[in-house]
């Protein structure tokens, strides 16, 4: 019998994960030893830093939810609420620059499948963001939940793959309200490698917390990374109200 939506289950609490079926061993942790390729003089990498630093601290970010400016505020960026613009100067980019760790784990409900993020560790991961599905027997078409889970379980089978990704493939065939909750419940249950929650609202991120919450316990995630989460500004410089709604329950350290 095909699994139901998220939208029509009850959540069973404390039920063991399922097994994920075989799958290769994983592929171990590559490094990469060679230093980045200098395409770029030292002098032009400080130049396009320069113009970057300059069109944060003139130009500004059109951010387009009050809480979210309210945030900026007090780290120290210069708002206009009128505008909606929001500047940043250089100094207060670096101070908050030097708080990002230089690498960190994101955890598997295997510790085989610890994710190292940093340093020169390679990691290889499947596509996001894909909008259509495409294979032999169906052609090319809209992406459905039954492709997103067919994804998913190709990927943990993978050796080579580390992690899982996070929207392999819109699933154009749920409720975009409940969309969210079929997806990061797929990655749950059909792989035990790391994978994306879903933050493009807050209260998609919230629920993407609280099945983690369920899933690793509650006491693990409040010490430990598994979940991540990716946010794009919409050019020209707008981050809108979906794409930073989330970061108003944000700490503001």
């Amino acid at each position: 019998m095909p699994d139901a939506p998220a939208s029509a289950r009850r959540r069973d609490r404390g039920r063991a994960p399922r097994s994920t079926g075989p799958t290769l061993a994983p592929m171990p942790r590559l490094i990469n030893r060679w230093p980045p390729l200098q395409i770029l003089s030292e002098e032009q990498v400080e130049r396009i830093l320069l113009a970057a630093f300059r069109i944060l601290e003139e130009a500004g970010l059109e951010i387009r939810s009050a809480a979210a400016r309210e945030i900026y505020a007090r780290g120290g960026a210069l708002v206009d609420e009128a505008t909606q613009m929001v500047r940043l100067g250089r100094e207060v980019i670096e101070a908050h620059l030097a708080h990002a760790p230089p690498r960190f784990v994101l955890h598997a409900r295997n510790a085989e499948r610890h994710l190292q993020v940093g340093d020169n560790v390679v990691n290889f991961g499947p596509v996001t963001g894909a909008p259509n599905i495409r294979d032999e027997e169906g052609g090319r078409r809209y992406g459905d939940l039954e492709a997103f889970r067919n994804i998913l379980k190709l990927t943990h089978t993978l050796g080579v793959l580390h992690w899982q990704g996070g929207i392999v493939v819109e699933p154009v065939d749920v409720p975009v309200n409940t969309r969210h909750l079929d997806m990061v419940y797929a990655h749950m249950r059909y792989s035990d490698k790391p994978f994306m929650g879903s933050v493009t609202t807050s209260a998609r991120a919230a629920d993407s917390i609280e099945m983690c919450r369920l899933l690793f316990g509650a006491d693990f995630l409040e010490s430990h990374c598994v979940i991540l989460g990716n946010v794009n500004v919409n050019s020209p410089l707008v981050l809108d109200g979906e794409a930073i709604a989330f970061s108003a329950s944000a700490p503001s350290e």
